[in-house]
């Protein structure tokens, strides 16, 4: 795990990054500013239980290419995971907070995650954890309103406007951030290699 000082506000941004694009330093950047992050692990996972693992590329090419567009230096690019043998989010963020009690986390993930995160592993448990923010994607914008983990966690939402003293709240509580949107996805980049 990268290294943090305590009283920092780090940002959880995980993902396969299969392969990795300008959307997704979109995402890292308005986190960074919108949520007044000291750091942002950008946390290259061996692989998603939800996803084929049939196209995705190697670790260390995702670890690379993730590299090489981290729009600040206050990203760490990290593939922690792989060498805990884990593929579950739920898991991660147990032993994330477990090592590191003094820090406050925030999970973020695109729009276009919402729609499914009831599908993840103890998904409820997760939205326990840490804060959550969630970063507007192309045609994923209404997914803040009609999706299961926003209507459950309806009563824990906290206004945008709110959004930099997210890392302060206690979990449940999470945000839908707008702002620029990237219309690039890896599935479409994968598809056009083809």
């Amino acid at each position: 795990m990268p290294h943090v000082e305590p009283g920092m506000r780090v940002g959880l941004f995980g993902g396969s990054f299969n392969p990795p694009h300008q959307g997704h330093a979109l995402v890292a950047e308005l986190a960074l500013q919108r949520l007044g992050l000291d750091q942002l692990w950008w946390m290259v996972t061996p692989g998603n239980p939800l996803k084929s693992r049939r196209e995705l590329a190697p670790l260390a090419e995702r670890i690379a290419l993730s590299e090489a567009i981290v729009p600040s230096p206050r990203v760490r690019v990290t593939a922690f995971e792989a060498a805990f043998g884990q593929s579950y989010t739920a898991q991660t963020l147990d032993r994330i907070k477990a090592r590191n009690p003094a820090i406050r986390f925030v999970w973020i993930m695109g729009a276009d995650n919402l729609r499914d995160f009831h599908r993840w592993q103890r998904w409820q448990h997760i939205a326990r954890t840490f804060p959550i923010a969630v970063i507007d994607r192309p045609g994923a914008t209404l997914a803040y309103l009609s999706s299961k983990m926003a209507k459950t966690f309806d009563y824990a939402r906290v206004d945008e406007d709110h959004a930099r003293a997210l890392a302060f709240r206690k979990a449940p509580a999470w945000t839908f951030i707008h702002g620029p949107r990237s219309s690039l996805s890896s599935t479409a980049l994968r598809k056009a290699r083809r």
